[in-house]
């Protein structure tokens, strides 16, 4: 608490340094900024600020972000609806979507399997992925977990458990490095590993 500042503003402060990656000095200047915006932008950004959590939920299919029942992938009827990409969070979707190669239908699993990290396999959407294979007309699972030891450690678990439902399980190429991340992928990369994907053993 600096106390040159009033308290309003030590406490706008103290929330912005919360935020990954900002520091005292950043979130110093971010104060200002809002302090000298006008009262409407900064009422427009604290409106958005509690949109995103009022009015975000998963999408009752796949468990991406949206803010109906299902998301605008689910309801996309140009989609094809028979290839489901399986991923880690929802913002590994806007990477994979921003390649433009991406026609299918996703499903979030919500993390990766983590004993030591109290993460077990009931706690990912995996339950949810086997209802909707026996449920749809589904051919192919392409396994998008990021190329690290608990990504591909998800990833051979759901697929054990997928063998007796006969659809083909596929994943990414290697183009993406091991013990990255998918959401800092280039485009280049994560063009290159959706179209050598290959079978999953």
């Amino acid at each position: 608490m600096n106390p040159a500042y009033t308290d309003s503003l030590n406490d706008l402060i103290e929330e912005f340094g919360k935020l990954p990656g900002i520091g005292p000095k950043t979130a110093e200047r971010l104060t200002f900024h809002v302090l000298k915006s006008k009262p409407e932008e900064a009422m427009a950004l604290a409106q958005a600020i509690n949109n995103v959590k009022t009015n975000i939920r998963q999408c009752s299919i796949c468990f991406n972000l949206t803010e109906g029942e299902t998301c605008k992938i689910c309801s996309d009827a140009s989609r094809d609806h028979s290839i489901i990409c399986v991923v880690e969070q929802s913002k590994d979707i806007i990477s994979l979507e921003k390649t433009g190669l991406c026609k299918w239908v996703y499903h979030v699993l919500g993390g990766h399997i983590a004993p030591l990290e109290g993460v077990e396999p009931a706690d990912l959407t995996i339950n949810e992925l086997v209802k909707r294979i026996r449920q749809g007309d589904i051919k192919e699972i392409v396994m998008a977990t990021n190329p690290n030891i608990e990504g591909d450690g998800t990833s051979l678990y759901i697929s054990s458990h997928l063998a007796s439902l006969g659809v083909k399980v596929t994943r990414l190429a290697r183009g993406i490095p091991s013990g990255s991340s998918i959401e800092f992928a280039s485009g280049k990369i994560l063009a290159d590993a959706i179209l050598g994907r290959s079978t999953l053993e």
